[in-house]
């Protein structure tokens, strides 16, 4: 669409063309160009957000994700290429405090509509189920930091979803009743979700799970689980001997069966634990992008993937 800009920089328009010309990673692999003045532009953070971006808006917008498939996208560095894709585009979609480099570059960026996913619901402190993550040291920032893995709860996932089906409304209202009956069906889908995993993790012989990273904290908070992550926020940090070791005595104690693991990042910490304390392995993927080794084409694919793993971990009657 891009109809505000009457004229660009000569970097902008070089960056532009560079990116016309390249391979572009839309989550829907659509490979129409870069500006395409029938589209309503949208440049999304990682694939949770490039998710709703296209299951609302539909035909009428063309999605492009900063994270590459198979990127882990916490740690992502922008690129002078992606930050003249940002001046271009309609919108900036994304969840502040998950990507700081992202955050960044949508502030400092002249794009109109910026939406932050992480205003649309209520953000809350839960690296683990107590609160206190695990993996950080006492008294640091990470301790503290709100969660930002709020898409793992379908009932928030579904609350920014109408947070972000209202901004392209107002945004595009040439398209705004398409918008408005797209969000709608997604929310009924993310429905469905929450019942599924409320009914399917009801009745387990534990409630206790083991996962890498913290990412699973609203999803156990939202079905009555507790997430013991080796890991804290961050899947980078490394946990400490003593963590490693309360794991092992925490398994025995509440009949805790499986160590999860991901898709993006490093297995090898969580198969260390599992082989010590005798416990088996299975992925619990965050969905934070999808690659060949998902379990899943989309979201739902894949959460309900989780949901398969979850049941057989905890012992669902």
């Amino acid at each position: 669409m891009n109809v505000r800009r009457q004229h660009i920089s000569g970097i902008a328009v070089a960056a532009a063309t560079a990116l016309a010309l390249g391979t572009l990673s839309a989550c829907s692999g659509d490979s129409e160009a870069a500006g395409d003045s029938e589209k309503f532009d949208v440049v999304a953070s990682f694939y949770p957000m490039a998710f709703l971006a296209e299951e609302i808006g539909g035909s009428h917008v063309r999605v492009t994700s900063l994270t590459e498939p198979g990127q882990e996208p916490h740690d992502l560095e922008i690129s002078t290429r992606q930050r003249a894709q940002l001046e271009e585009s309609d919108a900036a979609l994304y969840l502040k405090g998950l990507q700081p480099n992202v955050d960044e570059a949508v502030a400092q960026s002249g794009v109109r509509t910026k939406i932050d996913a992480g205003t649309l619901t209520e953000l809350e402190e839960l690296g683990t189920e107590d609160g206190h993550d695990h993996g950080a040291e006492e008294g640091s920032e990470e301790e503290h930091a709100l969660d930002p893995h709020v898409w793992l709860d379908p009932v928030k996932y579904a609350e920014i979803a109408e947070g972000v089906g209202k901004a392209l409304e107002k945004a595009d209202p040439d398209h705004a009743a398409d918008y408005r009956k797209n969000t709608e069906a997604l929310v009924g889908k993310l429905g469905d979700l929450d019942t599924a995993f409320e009914d399917g993790l009801k009745n387990t012989k534990t409630k206790v799970f083991f996962t890498n990273h913290a990412a699973f904290g609203y999803l156990a908070h939202r079905y009555g689980l507790t997430q013991e992550a080796i890991s804290g926020l961050d899947p980078d940090s490394e946990p400490s001997g003593a963590r490693v070791k309360e794991l092992q005595q925490e398994a025995k104690a509440d009949g805790v069966t499986t160590v999860f693991y991901e898709t993006l990042v490093s297995d090898k910490t969580a198969k260390t634990l599992a082989r010590d304390a005798n416990l088996k392995t299975d992925v619990l993927d965050p969905v934070e992008g999808i690659t060949d080794r998902s379990r899943g084409d989309d979201y739902f694919q894949v959460m309900e993937a989780n949901l398969k793993a979850l049941r057989a971990a905890l012992g669902a009657q």
